[in-house]
């Protein structure tokens, strides 16, 4: 008896074979190379309330290094690029890794050649439960899964839930993928368009979170923007599947959200409280937030940039209990003197410092900065 003839002798009293068997080839259009004819015939087996997904119960906690070959199912929570390589014998290979999870861990599949090539079609997404069947062994970075063209790997429609492996902010570093963090949202920027080198539109905005190590930029790109408009200040998000890079202007690290990356509210709680350092300690070339009083007001100033269009500038002097120090208000952020008196509280978040007239340390707050009256 072939697997497919055995699967359908538990379904038989329900279904004929004929059913069964139109069911099953039904199964393998939707799912192409994800799946066998015997996964797809388990499928509709399952479908019937007959669960016969093998392995099922296998868990990625109990996954090691000499556990030889595994099957167990997962969730796909990261996907990375697949890459090409030279063999010994001159032949060209390809390599992809995703990370999958379950409710006890995650652990990274490596995917060879023909199981590669399912990354780059995008048949692999994350969200996806899989089955999978593949060879353990000790990687570059800690126990992985194997998958070559004789391996295992299926779309299932059993539920995987999955307890996402999460990163603090502090340790987040440039060239890190698959980050997965939760924060508190702090700020939200408006959307901007601009024009792709291939002449189309697109979008991209930002919101910065935080949490109980620090915060952090996250930036968002064409129609991962959209999930802006469901997000209020103070929500608390995750970020999965980012990856972290360093900004030109700042030098600071923030998270990218490509095609393979998601941004969703969280019900986890989220401690989060501003680090704001005392006004002698700021030096020019670095992000700083500040808290104290207005101790000076200067007039809105206009001005023509090289591209013609105008802009505005103000100035303001903050101080506190160590010192004081100016405050150039741009753009927007100009029209918030006519909102300030002497002795107002102000909280200035993620402002440059740079030097100066007679090379002083001076505050520039841009589009990336925040300015909170009476906090």
């Amino acid at each position: 008896m072939n697997g497919i003839d055995e699967i359908y002798s538990k379904v038989c009293r329900q279904i004929s074979k004929e059913e069964f068997i139109e069911l099953v080839h039904e199964k393998l259009v939707h799912l192409g190379d994800l799946c066998d004819e015997k996964t797809a015939a388990a499928l509709v087996a399952n479908s019937l309330g007959v669960n016969v997904i093998e392995n099922s119960s296998q868990k990625i906690r109990n996954i090691k290094s000499d556990s030889g070959n595994v099957n167990f199912i997962a969730k796909v929570i990261s996907v990375s690029p697949t890459k090409e390589f030279t063999r010994g014998d001159g032949t060209t290979g390809r390599v992809g890794n995703l990370i999958v999870a379950d409710d006890t861990g995650s652990i990274r599949i490596t995917l060879w050649d023909e199981k590669a090539d399912l990354v780059n079609d995008n048949t692999i997404q994350i969200g996806q439960n899989l089955k999978i069947g593949g060879y353990v062994k000790e990687g570059y970075s800690g126990v992985e899964v194997n998958i070559g063209n004789n391996g295992v790997l299926a779309i299932i429609e059993e539920e995987v839930q999955v307890k996402h492996p999460s990163t603090k902010i502090s340790e987040i570093k440039e060239g890190m993928g698959g980050i997965n963090v939760v924060g508190r949202l702090l700020d939200i920027s408006d959307v901007r368009t601009f024009k792709k080198k291939d002449g189309s539109e697109g979008r991209v905005g930002n919101i910065m979170i935080g949490d109980d190590t620090g915060k952090i930029r996250i930036t968002l790109w064409d129609e991962k923007t959209d999930k802006m408009t469901e997000l209020r200040t103070g929500d608390s998000v995750e970020i999965i599947n980012g990856y972290a890079r360093q900004n030109n202007f700042n030098q600071q690290i923030e998270i990218q959200i490509g095609n393979n990356s998601f941004v969703n509210k969280s019900e986890t709680s989220v401690k989060y409280q501003e680090n704001f350092t005392p006004i002698s300690d700021i030096v020019p070339g670095e992000s700083y937030s500040i808290q104290g009083s207005v101790s000076g007001l200067g007039e809105i100033r206009e001005f023509n940039r090289d591209d013609g269009t105008v802009n505005m500038v103000s100035n303001i002097y903050v101080s506190d209990d160590t010192g004081r120090i100016r405050v150039a208000l741009w753009a927007d952020h100009a029209l918030l003197v006519d909102e300030l008196d002497i002795a107002t509280p102000v909280q200035i978040i993620d402002a440059y410092a740079k030097s100066g007239f007679n090379e002083d340390v001076e505050l520039s707050a841009g589009n990336r900065t925040r300015i909170i009256i009476n906090p």
